[in-house]
């Protein structure tokens, strides 16, 4: 097959799958918006203030169509504008609560959408077809990151245990103690997770687990982030960063108004993670734990 033959068949593809998801249509998901619109609405629930000139240039549009589509958002109330704190000549944009409630519509449609089409598929298809699309973005270099972030699978969370109880046993020099607490709080997931309140998320990197985080009710008002891990080899790609986005984006649309975790002061990447996510040092106890004296800290940000 010469380069020619391959470029049509990848046109075939294009023309197949945009049909199939229905993106040719004008509105997306019989929704108000458009494909672009909606990416945008994506990117503004998913990241903390983002301006309109770093919006352009990841999503590579003009920024005059950009400025248009800002406008429309906020003349509807879907968005809150404000100068950026590093730069007053930048706008920072984010979503107001009207905006929140229209992501989520349009989200959970395009969940259940994609959810019926996979349902129509036996399970092996569906693995097959995920794997497909990894090897996809992997093969055309996705960025800095090459992952993808997805729901546990049978024999996930025993993974999870076990990568906790060997990392910081090589790490910290913990002992048995720590994985059989992250045992106790893997099971309890399990057995009781609402999945309207309570989300893991696995991420995955050339077919292997690369790390994961869990988010889990602490009471009606309050999410807690829980267990954020991310493999040695993966480290470096932004991997943390993003599961943490993930775990506030989640508790957003969950109606949280607060999140808080619970860590220790010498898991220093973590915490330089969760500083630039927003959330900031409200309690700190010195205990024995894990055969080691260590320093207990409770971290929390609001969400509103």
């Amino acid at each position: 097959m010469s380069t020619y033959d391959r470029a049509e068949a990848v046109r075939q593809f294009n023309r197949f799958y945009t049909r199939r998801i229905g993106v040719l249509h004008e509105h997306l998901l019989a929704s108000e918006f458009s494909l672009t619109e909606a990416r945008i609405l994506y990117e503004l629930a998913h990241r903390d203030a983002l301006t309109t000139s770093t919006l352009c240039r990841e999503l590579e549009l003009n920024s005059g169509y950009m400025s248009r589509v800002v406008a429309g958002f906020e003349k509807k109330g879907l968005v809150k504008k404000s100068p950026s704190p590093d730069d007053a000549r930048a706008t920072r944009l984010q979503l107001s609560a009207k905006g929140q409630k229209a992501f989520k519509a349009l989200n959970q449609a395009s969940r259940d959408e994609v959810a019926a089409m996979l349902e129509q598929l036996p399970q092996s298809a569906q693995r097959q077809l995920v794997e497909a699309m990894q090897q996809i973005r992997s093969l055309l270099g996705e960025g800095e990151a090459g992952y993808v972030l997805r729901d546990p699978q049978p024999g996930d969370l025993g993974w999870v245990v076990h990568r906790h109880g060997a990392l910081y046993a090589q790490e910290y020099g913990w002992n048995m103690e720590f994985e059989a607490l992250v045992a106790g709080i893997v099971a309890k997931y399990q057995q009781d997770h609402d999945p309207r309140s309570d989300r893991c998320w696995i991420a995955e990197k050339d077919g292997r687990v690369a790390g994961s985080v869990f988010v889990v009710r602490h009471d009606k008002h309050t999410a807690q982030l829980r267990m954020l891990y991310v493999e040695p080899g993966a480290r470096g790609l932004g991997l943390g960063r993003r599961l943490v986005e993930e775990c506030l984006r989640f508790a957003r649309l969950a109606g949280y108004t607060r999140m808080i975790l619970w860590t220790n002061s010498v898991l220093a990447d973590a915490r330089r993670i969760y500083e630039r996510a927003g959330f900031v040092l409200v309690e700190e106890e010195a205990h024995h734990s894990f055969g080691k004296d260590l320093t207990g800290q409770t971290w929390a940000r609001n969400l509103e």
